[in-house]
């Protein structure tokens, strides 16, 4: 069983491993064809999916666990969290923008900026406390809890649905099943 910080680490790989692919292009700007072009969007749409799904368990998981391991920890979650929440509004802007819009790969720098930013406060400044603090039957116990709920996550960022662990477990599988009809409706793969 993989622990919690297993869980999010192979998952930040996965998201940097997106964004340094993302940054490589080619672009509109660059000359992309049409075929490129839908290629990038599916990427990005990939993106999307994976943040999501990612976001939402830790939110679910992890911050909970920070808050109530750490004497600092509800500072460290508030912060964290306010970083998500604004990866989510940018996210959902990019999820609806095609590849050819002009604000496309602006937003896309800004996700790009941020997430990494954001992954690097994780990484640096949460997950070494936590590791201080957690038992490895804690550790894994959440990293199952994690793993469970990405299968059933939203696939969608909601930037309007409140960060909080208990809407999160009652509303998160009815929005993730909405998500998912519409994923298989539009054509988008999860």
């Amino acid at each position: 069983m993989p622990s919690a910080f297993e869980v999010l680490a192979k998952d930040h790989q996965e998201v940097k491993d997106m964004l340094a692919e993302l940054e490589k292009g080619p672009t509109a700007a660059s000359g992309a064809t049409a075929d490129q072009l839908g290629l990038r969007k599916k990427m990005v749409q990939q993106l999307v999916i994976e943040e999501s799904k990612h976001e939402a368990v830790e939110e679910m998981y992890f911050w909970p666990a920070v808050r109530e391991s750490l004497t600092d920890g509800d500072d460290l979650a508030n912060q964290a969290q306010q970083q998500e929440q604004e990866g989510k509004e940018v996210l959902d802007k990019l999820g609806k923008a095609a590849a050819e819009d002009d604000d496309f790969e602006s937003l896309l720098a800004q996700f790009i900026g941020d997430g990494r930013a954001h992954i690097a406060f994780e990484e640096t400044r949460v997950w070494p406390r936590m590791r201080e603090v957690l038992s490895s039957k804690q550790a894994d116990e959440i990293g199952r809890k994690l793993e469970q709920g990405k299968k059933t996550a939203p696939t969608r960022p909601h930037p309007s649905t409140p960060a909080s662990p208990g809407v999160l477990k009652t509303a998160g599988p009815a929005v993730a099943a909405a998500d998912r009809i519409r994923d298989a409706a539009t054509g988008r793969n999860e």
